[in-house]
């Protein structure tokens, strides 16, 4: 299926503790080499500190404001930012603004449980 309707894709919680939304996944949706999802971070909450293994990341933020480490880094993030985040870089995401964070994570290999290691 190369084609999805926002509307009909049901949100999971991931390792890291993000309330995710796989838009296009190979796993789910039967074709691709990376995956595309909406993360979404509510106000106040920050995500666990992981890795990923072999996959890298691309965060852009289409909503919200927070912080952002990425490896010994800490900065600020706001709607229209993007982040790449290179495999095994230790990442997470908090949400100081007064409405939800929302991230488009587009990752190379797709997203899996198997590759998140919590710190």
């Amino acid at each position: 299926m190369k084609h999805t309707k926002y509307d009909q894709i049901s949100a999971f919680i991931t390792k890291d503790k993000t309330l995710i939304r796989e838009l296009l996944h190979p796993r789910v949706h039967g074709q691709g080499q990376v995956s595309l999802a909406e993360a979404l971070v509510a106000p106040g909450l920050v995500s666990e500190l992981h890795l990923h293994k072999v996959t890298e990341e691309i965060y852009h933020f289409i909503q919200g404001c927070g912080t952002m480490t990425l490896g010994h880094e800490v900065f600020r993030v706001q709607d229209k930012d993007t982040v790449l985040i290179p495999p095994g870089t230790p990442h997470q995401v908090e949400n100081t603004g007064a409405e939800d964070m929302r991230i488009l994570c587009i990752c190379t290999p797709p997203y899996s449980h198997e590759d998140t290691e919590l710190l």
